[in-house]
């Protein structure tokens, strides 16, 4: 019986990469993002194993229909909470307008979405929440990234709550601390940057990761850069 999974952001840049390698080694998945169009393209280079599913996470009778949609297919083996936002201001710039908006999309998106989908997850199933580097105790912060930082540190650390909570179920939770990938939302941050890793690499290492760090991790914060983490 193939697996199956929920990857969200997954219209572009890391998610989309994910997604579709998760297909190649014949994974449902379940794709979603906000961008109908983009999500299409995507489920079109894999229509028997990709199906979009556009919903905003902020939402929460959205995340209930994607509950809905999950609670078809039966036991869920994958979840990667990938959907994030970037803005680069500095902090004294910054509104409070703008602070919810980080924490909704790059923190409470993913509680919200692990909640209604926690019934569905069995045993042996895995919980990847995307982190960054920014939120990485200990590491290097860059100015602009206040906000960013703060969420993905904090989704980091839910990671580890998880875990703990959930190992009883046989459920394991990790966080992946991304360093810099050249995707589309680096690029309308810090134009002109050019990253190290590209999507393709990074989508691939987050599909293996998910199929086979439960076997290994558990509740564990883990910087995936070539810079050094410290």
């Amino acid at each position: 019986m193939p697996k199956t999974a929920v990857v969200t952001g997954a219209s572009r840049g890391i998610g989309y990469e994910t997604s579709l390698e998760l297909a190649r080694r014949e994974v449902e998945v379940i794709a979603v993002a906000r961008t109908v169009a983009d999500l299409k393209e995507l489920a079109s280079h894999f229509p028997d194993y990709i199906t979009p599913f556009p919903a905003d996470l902020t939402v929460p009778e959205a995340v209930k229909v994607l509950g809905e949609e999950v609670a078809e297919r039966g036991t869920l083996d994958l979840l990667v909470n990938n959907a994030g936002t970037l803005a680069n201001k500095p902090f004294d710039e910054l509104s409070m307008k703008e602070w919810r908006h980080a924490m909704d999309v790059n923190l409470f998106a993913a509680v919200r979405l692990t909640r209604e989908l926690l019934d569905h997850l069995g045993e042996g199933s895995h919980i990847v929440n995307i982190s960054s580097m920014g939120g990485y105790q200990g590491s290097a912060k860059f100015p602009g990234l206040s906000a960013y930082s703060v969420a993905k540190g904090a989704l980091a650390v839910l990671s580890e709550c998880l875990a703990s909570e959930l190992s009883g179920r046989g459920i394991r939770c990790n966080a992946l601390c991304l360093g810099a990938v050249q995707t589309e939302m680096l690029q309308e941050a810090f134009p002109g940057f050019e990253a190290p890793v590209d999507a393709g690499q990074m989508g691939r290492y987050v599909a293996e990761f998910g199929l086979e760090g439960a076997n290994f991790y558990n509740g564990q914060i883990l910087p995936v850069t070539l810079g050094d983490p410290g």
